[in-house]
């Protein structure tokens, strides 16, 4: 239905870390696997985005992602193993496909030529590193339109 109506959804992946074995025990695994099912809807073509309903969790597009790859509770159990993502898929739903949302696709969300220099520096390859090392990655430099705004120390 979100397909053929034309709807973007945002998903909260992080609601699987923080409440999801709360929902393992109210709702049960087959109800609780499908929180955020961005798989689905990716599956699907939709271009879904992620988000960390801030200021219910923390702003940290690395542990979100994570949470997007791994889907794992805060009690270590994987909840909804089909609904995972690729490390690929979690960054552009905060990348490309958040720009797509508010319609700047043609000037943010990648690296092209012509586009906003917005970006940031990683200390690892969140492609290449194992999919739950990506929480531990940290921005070295921040870069909003071509200027570093930021340096960690």
């Amino acid at each position: 239905a979100y397909k053929s109506l034309g709807l973007l959804p945002s998903f909260f992946t992080n609601h699987v870390f923080y409440w999801g074995d709360v929902h393992l025990a109210n709702l049960g695994a087959e109800r609780a696997a499908y929180i955020s099912p961005m798989a689905s809807a990716m599956k699907a073509g939709i271009k879904a985005t992620n988000h960390t309903d801030a200021t219910v969790t923390p702003v940290d597009p690395m542990f979100l992602a994570w949470t997007a790859v791994n889907r794992t509770t805060r009690s270590g159990q994987v909840l909804g193993p089909d609904e995972r993502v690729t490390p690929y898929q979690a960054l552009k739903a905060m990348t490309l496909n958040a720009a797509y949302e508010y319609f700047e696709e043609t000037s943010k969300g990648s690296l092209e030529t012509g586009k906003t220099a917005d970006l940031v520096l990683l200390d690892h390859n969140p492609l290449k590193v194992a999919p739950d090392a990506i929480k531990t990655i940290r921005v070295v430099e921040t870069v909003k339109s071509g200027r570093s705004v930021f340096k960690a120390p």
